[in-house]
């Protein structure tokens, strides 16, 4: 009998956590309208307003989502009202579906909080 080494067992939880993921994105992928992929994270959201700031040596790209699901295998829950992220490497964004057909994981009187004006 050979032990089990503690970084097998790791690797095989990440994998378990990753395949979970995996089925949980196929689950969630109809509820939503936009896919929106950085070099960071992958989002689908419902609402998403995507501004480029112009800075001298780079675009600023600023993306404010709202009924955001986030796929991060770390997160105990993936699914969040809001969203705001600001990055200066490419985004992509799809368009899943027209605005009609999309229905949403928000309560019917949720309203979201107002963005923070810091200058």
């Amino acid at each position: 009998m050979t032990p089990v080494s503690h970084l097998e067992d790791l690797e095989e939880y990440d994998a378990e956590l990753e395949l979970s993921l995996k089925r949980e994105y196929a689950t969630v992928y109809g509820l939503f309208r936009y896919c929106v992929l950085t070099q960071e994270a992958t989002y689908l959201c419902n609402k998403l307003d995507l501004r480029i700031e112009h800075q001298p040596s780079y675009p600023l790209f600023h993306l404010t989502m709202e009924d955001v699901w986030v796929w991060d295998k770390n997160r105990p829950s993936r699914i969040i009202p809001r969203a705001d992220v600001h990055t200066t490497q490419d985004v992509t964004v799809e368009e899943l579906k027209p605005i009609d057909d999309v229905p949403t994981t928000l309560p019917p009187d949720f309203v979201a909080p107002p963005p923070d004006e810091t200058p």
